[in-house]
């Protein structure tokens, strides 16, 4: 993976060049970077979210499931399994609707 740089969308080169840029990008290899790249994305995503307002969140949270919409493919799962495993654990284990910090 190049050294420097991030996983950008896949439109964000042509909106460098239509606003009068030049990007300059290469295109991941399946050995890794990229599944590489996508965990980097969410920890972007994920610091966004936490210092996002109330207006911005919806967007950022977007961008979080959009990323890991993006590493399930990869992975070779579907969203529906994804959904069916959630629901499984929360069945198992429940949810975090009651906000429940272990103090260990």
């Amino acid at each position: 993976m190049p050294e420097h740089g991030k996983l950008v969308r896949d439109l964000i080169p042509d909106i460098i060049r239509r606003d009068g840029g030049v990007p300059v990008v290469v295109v991941l290899d399946d050995d890794g970077d990229y599944w590489t790249a996508l965990l980097a994305k969410m920890h972007e995503e994920i610091d966004e979210v936490d210092g996002a307002t109330q207006a911005q969140q919806l967007a950022e949270l977007a961008d979080v499931f959009e990323v890991l919409k993006t590493l399930t493919e990869v992975a070779g799962f579907t969203l529906g399994e994804v959904k069916q495993y959630a629901d499984s654990k929360r069945t198992e284990r429940g949810g975090f609707a009651n906000r429940l910090w272990l103090i260990t």
